[in-house]
């Protein structure tokens, strides 16, 4: 893939204002499920940008962090479908973007349980989103955005190994491009 490939990724972080865009979703259950993790930018670039650290990490962590993420996730959504207050929600999931695109912009390699509770953290947010949104069968909507977030997962771990290759530098890039829209986000 040549660098002009990578655009439409890198002109995403430029949307801010889509951030806090989650409508109400017609769908219910695994079709809301799976549609809600491309609702806005802040839940879009959050998976991406998990999967593009995680592959720029040691290999032991290039699946646990992924997957620490994601078991996060679902204790964050169930929190949320549980009525159970978490305060400053868009503030969190913002600023895991931001933290999110700072760590791949300085190609951060942190221990492995610093990494795995930063990931963690970040995904109570997104979870407990996701929880409070949730529409039809929860455990279709759990499977749909569980799934949905997975494969943005992969996706950015595949981006960044194609791009670490051969263009180092615009993994970091993209990193800071990720970051520049969580502080935007944090407006």
């Amino acid at each position: 893939m040549r660098t002009r490939d990578y655009l439409p990724l890198l002109a995403l972080g430029l949307l801010p204002g889509a951030a806090f865009a989650h409508p109400g979703h017609g769908e219910s259950g695994l079709l809301a499920g799976l549609v809600h993790p491309f609702g806005g930018a802040d839940h879009l670039l959050a998976m991406l940008a998990v999967g593009i650290w995680a592959a720029l990490q040691p290999r032991a962590l290039t699946f646990a962090v992924p997957g620490a993420f994601l078991a996060a996730l679902l204790g964050g959504f169930l929190l949320g479908t549980g009525g159970v207050g978490l305060p400053r929600v868009e503030t969190g999931m913002a600023l895991s973007v931001l933290l999110l695109g700072l760590l791949i912009a300085c190609a951060a390699r942190l221990p492995a349980a610093v990494s795995l509770a930063l990931a963690g953290t970040f995904a109570l947010f997104h979870g407990y989103a996701h929880g409070v949104e949730a529409r039809g069968s929860l455990v279709a909507f759990a499977g749909g955005f569980l799934g949905a977030s997975l494969t943005l997962h992969l996706g950015g771990g595949l981006l960044a190994t194609a791009v670490q290759r051969r263009l180092p530098l615009l993994a970091r890039g993209i990193g800071a491009a990720i970051a520049a829209s969580g502080a935007l986000m944090m407006i």
